[in-house]
């Protein structure tokens, strides 16, 4: 399981409300800054190698990620059935691709789209790509 990190979740133990009551009481202060968030997303493209493929056949789906601030996290590829989003596969590493199986089901063309994710929870949709299914 892949668990993403929260946004900004920050604990203050009873050591740090203590040291943050000391430092205040002599003149110190306490500063906690988040001067770097992030909340852009991540770019994301995806393509289908081969463009074309005989129903049972396999096909690669490859994405090209990038995120100039906090970098990719993961990437997830779907299958859009009917526009409902049917997830094929995943990957965290760079290259980012996966497996899909042409569905045998009579269709003539098979829409495919990723979704990748920064290290800040940021998440975007690439475009929809077609793979023409070959008779």
């Amino acid at each position: 399981m892949h668990v993403r990190p929260f946004k900004s979740s920050w604990r203050l133990g009873l050591g740090g409300v203590a040291g943050a009551l000391l430092l205040s009481a002599c003149g110190g202060g306490l500063y906690l800054g988040f001067d770097d968030f992030d909340d852009n997303p991540p770019r994301v493209d995806v393509a289908v190698d081969p463009t074309s493929a005989q129903a049972g056949q396999s096909v690669r789906v490859i994405a090209s990620a990038s995120d100039d601030e906090s970098g990719v996290d993961w990437v997830y590829f779907y299958r859009l059935d009917d526009n409902l989003a049917v997830r094929i596969g995943d990957d965290g590493r760079a290259p980012y691709e996966a497996t899909m199986l042409v569905p045998s089901d009579g269709r003539s063309s098979v829409r495919v789209f990723a979704r990748a994710y920064d290290f800040a929870g940021n998440r975007a949709d690439s475009a929809v790509v077609t793979l023409t299914v070959t008779p």
